[in-house]
């Protein structure tokens, strides 16, 4: 998901999106490990997207901070 549909978001929906993303990273990694799984690239992008759901928590964080 990029990060302008990402903003558009509620701080209660980010956060259960992050909750899913934590959640199907540690199922990739136990796929991986097991020997299941074959392709890093969608580690690579749940890794990004908790990234990019932290950024924007971050940022809307310090803005109340701001103001």
């Amino acid at each position: 998901m990029k990060a302008n549909e990402l903003r558009s978001l509620s701080d209660g929906e980010l956060m259960t999106r992050l909750d899913e993303a934590y959640e199907e990273l540690m199922n990739l990694r136990f796929t991986m490990s097991i020997g299941q799984q074959r392709d890093y690239n969608q580690i690579t992008a749940v890794k990004r997207e908790i990234a990019r759901i932290k950024t924007i928590l971050r940022e809307r964080q310090l803005a109340a901070e701001m103001s």
